[in-house]
């Protein structure tokens, strides 16, 4: 039997309705952590259905750490209702908290110039060569250091810093699930105080 106080339990954790959870508690014979993933798979299958629906709105928001770096960044939802949300604004936050702890240079591995990728499978391979990895087996290391390249470089793709179990990407499917609107990162910068911008830049 499901009580009143597991389905209140799992509203707030999860932020489903009412049904969805009695419904996903039931089906997971009364566990908690269960009913979660439950819901959460079916959340996220949700959730993309909503991607690629237009995302105009939303807030800029500024982190500042110890003075010594500095973020803007721009996220996008469908709605104003949405971008005055307290967990739209605190995904936000989390989101400028990320770039600049991990410095990703590019959101997506989509935003990755192909010349950049090119270069760096060249230096790849030749370091898997100076290693002494058979030849036979250098593309498919190149291959998986490439993906690691890709996580550590794009926001998208990176480990959440406050739960490395998920992506960040995974952390906004969650959140248009729960809000039930499109939810993209359309720019950020980083400030690190004392970089020198390159000469094109001052110019």
């Amino acid at each position: 039997m499901i009580s009143s106080e597991q389905v209140k339990e799992l509203r707030e954790r999860t932020g489903a309705g009412v049904m969805d959870c009695k419904k996903a508690l039931a089906e997971a014979g009364g566990d908690m952590e269960k009913a979660i993933i439950i819901l959460r798979e079916r959340g996220l299958a949700k959730a993309a259905k909503k991607v690629g629906r237009t995302a105009a709105e939303g807030i800029i928001d500024a982190y500042i750490h110890g003075g010594r770096i500095g973020v803007l960044v721009e996220v996008n939802c469908e709605t104003d209702f949405v971008a005055r949300n307290e967990e739209f604004k605190n995904l936000v936050k989390d989101l400028a908290m990320q770039i600049a702890a991990a410095n990703p240079k590019y959101i997506s591995r989509n935003d990755v110039p192909q010349e950049v990728i090119e270069k760096e499978r060249e230096i790849l391979k030749a370091q898997a060569l100076n290693e002494g990895k058979p030849p036979h087996v250098v593309d498919k290391i190149v291959d998986g250091r490439i993906e690691k390249f890709f996580e550590e470089n794009c926001l998208l793709e990176q480990p959440f810093i406050k739960d490395p179990n998920k992506k960040v990407s995974e952390l906004i499917m969650e959140k248009i699930a729960l809000l039930g609107e499109n939810i993209t990162v359309s720019r950020f910068v980083r400030f690190e105080r004392g970089e020198v911008a390159p000469k094109s830049e001052q110019e």
